[in-house]
């Protein structure tokens, strides 16, 4: 049959990688997630396309199911996070390699289609299932389903999930600085035996206004400019990991301080009477609750400066606060409001007081921001210097 053949010509078949899959591969390194490519292909060509997709480099490794066979779990573990390229696997060995990933501390993504991939995909810690080629064994398995069969939804996921992350750490940092602050200007002004600076229904508008709306907003906030450069978060980690803790606390105290603050000048100024404590406690009460919306800025980013952010980038916080603001200006400006809410109209002198203190907290979060970015600076340089 294979005899006394006339030569025509050659017969190539390309696959080639989606458009769109370089720049994934690329903006996922970035963010701090290695991809690797487990495939039943020839090694050869496994390694073309990883490396055109700039999967593998040239000091990675390639291996394949033969080779695999011939490593202990032990010596797979100590390779595999240079092993950037595994062919003519089976199923067995998608599930080791998942397995030494795990074991050495990394979060392990796999992707798959079909049956010989569930295994692999129940084992990983996140397995995701192609939609539309995919298996309904795959499926099952999976925890997630790729209605569109494209790696670059992965990357788009992570980046969503981080920005999901950080919005609910967002307005947690918001509502617990704003709390803190409301329970330590009562408690040291009854320690410091000066009096209520806020009644029982003033406390409960502000966490109802104030406290409310600008949380919601927090909870749509755009993107960071940062993003996908920054390395995936520790799982290990609490919400409240790399000093967010603290950070509330300190804003708290400050915003507490400035309620308290406001409370003892006003109650210096126009003295300690009946009159004289309803003015010192629409004073806080406006202090406290106006301090907060200006707060409510700052929690858009730990580290960044707002102004690198842009006032106008989140329009929801734009909106929560002017209607917040309008709601706390009307209590005082509605006559009716005034007996419900125990607050009495403001002079020009006094709602000087109250502005002058309660835009303290933009300015003073801000230095501190950038105090801290000039300290990670400084340790960073510090850090490549000695190495």
């Amino acid at each position: 049959m294979e005899r006394d053949l006339i030569f025509i010509g050659f017969l190539g078949m390309l696959d080639p990688p989606r458009p769109e899959a370089k720049a994934a591969v690329a903006l996922s390194k970035q963010a701090g997630v290695r991809p690797v490519m487990i495939t039943g292909d020839h090694l050869a060509t496994a390694v073309a396309i990883a490396r055109q997709l700039e999967i593998a480099g040239p000091d990675d490794l390639a291996l394949t199911g033969t080779q695999l066979d011939d490593l202990s779990d032990q010596e797979l573990a100590g390779l595999v996070d240079r092993v950037a390229v595994y062919a003519r696997v089976s199923p067995e060995h998608k599930v080791r390699i998942v397995s030494a990933l795990k074991a050495r501390g990394e979060v392990a993504a796999m992707t798959g289609d079909g049956v010989n991939d569930a295994p692999a995909l129940r084992r990983a810690d996140i397995g995701a299932a192609m939609g539309i080629a995919g298996t309904e064994v795959a499926k099952e398995a999976a925890d997630m389903v790729l209605a569109d069969d494209n790696f670059a939804t992965i990357v788009s996921a992570i980046r969503e999930g981080r920005i999901i992350f950080a919005n609910i750490q967002k307005s947690i940092q918001y509502l617990l600085s704003c709390n803190i602050g409301e329970i330590l200007a009562i408690f040291s002004a009854i320690v410091l035996n000066l009096g209520r600076p806020l009644t029982a229904i003033q406390i409960l508008w502000v966490n109802l206004v104030t406290d409310g709306l600008p949380a919601f907003a927090l909870g749509v906030d755009p993107a960071e400019p940062d993003v996908m450069q920054k390395p995936p978060r520790d799982p290990k980690k609490g919400i409240f990991a790399e000093g967010l803790g603290l950070i509330i606390v300190l804003q708290g105290i400050f915003l507490g301080g400035l309620t308290l603050l406001s409370y003892w000048l006003a109650l210096r100024r126009w003295g300690g009477g009946v009159e004289g404590r309803a003015v010192a406690q629409t004073v806080a009460f406006m202090t406290l609750s106006l301090s907060q919306l200006v707060h409510s800025f700052n929690t858009r980013s730990p580290h960044q400066s707002l102004f690198r952010l842009g006032f106008f980038t989140n329009p929801h916080l734009i909106a929560a606060f002017l209607l917040s603001a309008l709601l706390q200006i009307g209590v005082l400006e509605i006559p009716a409001l005034n007996g419900l809410f125990d607050v009495v109209p403001l002079n020009g002198e006094q709602w000087l007081l109250v502005v002058q203190l309660a835009i303290l907290p933009l300015p003073v979060v801000e230095a501190g921001k950038a105090v801290r970015r000039m300290w990670g600076a400084l340790t960073a340089a510090r850090s490549r210097n000695s190495a």
